[in-house]
């Protein structure tokens, strides 16, 4: 059972952050929260996790895509490290808008070619 209650009660509070600088390419933790059905969630008390910056929108919005350490393939995942013995998973589908205040924390940095191939593989998804 999801426990929404407490995501709205973290969710008030990141509400009154200040916006997070981000560049395209860049891999922090976000505060994601509970989300619902298939959508990824954020993990521990303040329901963070992995994402890669896609697109900046200003300075207070950015276009994410989820990571996860699990191994996937196929069409709607890309495998890459950033970190050493470390393999990340964009999930592809699961890309979305975010206020740049649910930003946490910097953790690192895609290659630039490993960037570059994510995106073309991810705009083929929408062809």
């Amino acid at each position: 059972m999801k426990n929404f209650d407490s995501w709205n009660e973290v969710k008030k509070r990141i509400s009154n952050n200040s916006p997070v600088y981000t560049k395209e390419g860049e891999v922090y933790y976000a505060i994601l929260g509970v989300n619902v059905g298939y959508e990824q969630d954020g993990k521990g008390e303040l329901y963070l996790r992995p994402i890669v910056v896609y697109k900046k929108f200003g300075r207070d919005s950015i276009l994410a895509i989820p990571l996860t350490s699990q191994k996937k393939s196929g069409r709607f995942y890309y495998s890459f490290q950033f970190k050493k013995d470390v393999v990340s998973v964009a999930l592809l589908s699961q890309i979305r808008l975010l206020d740049t205040r649910r930003v946490y924390k910097k953790v690192g940095r895609m290659k630039f070619n490993d960037f570059k191939d994510m995106k073309k593989k991810f705009q083929e998804l929408t062809i």
